[in-house]
């Protein structure tokens, strides 16, 4: 469950988010605010709800929800989205939606260190 990853997450390293910013439309001014930023995460659980706090010199947020319960969280770079935690197997799951968009912030833990992929997915529908 959750529990592995209840504990205080310093960023180490970041590969590619300039790349994953710029798909996501944010600004040139923010992604270089983004890219130097390095938070700490302290993922808690609070009686059935997972507390994510994101705490750095760019801004704090907190997010708390059960798992699989939708809830609306204003991100970063201020965009209004939907988001979901979920357990997959041993990986804790945070799927945004907004504006026919999704990303995924797939979390693990190797060897001590939780390790966190994000994938963005974009739907088009045609008629």
């Amino acid at each position: 469950m959750v529990d592995a990853f209840c504990a205080t997450w310093k960023l180490v390293d970041s590969v590619n988010f300039d790349d994953y910013m710029k798909a996501l439309g944010v600004g040139f001014a923010t992604r270089q605010v983004g890219n130097v930023t390095k938070p700490t995460v302290i993922i808690s659980q609070d009686g059935d709800k997972v507390v994510v706090k994101t705490q750095s010199t760019f801004r704090n947020t907190e997010l708390s929800a059960k798992l699989g319960e939708e809830f609306d969280e204003t991100t970063p770079d201020d965009r209004h989205v939907k988001s979901t935690f979920t357990m997959d197997g041993d990986k804790f799951v945070q799927t945004q939606k907004w504006d026919g968009k999704e990303t995924k912030f797939v979390r693990e833990i190797k060897d001590g260190k939780m390790v966190m992929v994000r994938r963005m997915t974009l739907f088009k529908i045609y008629e």
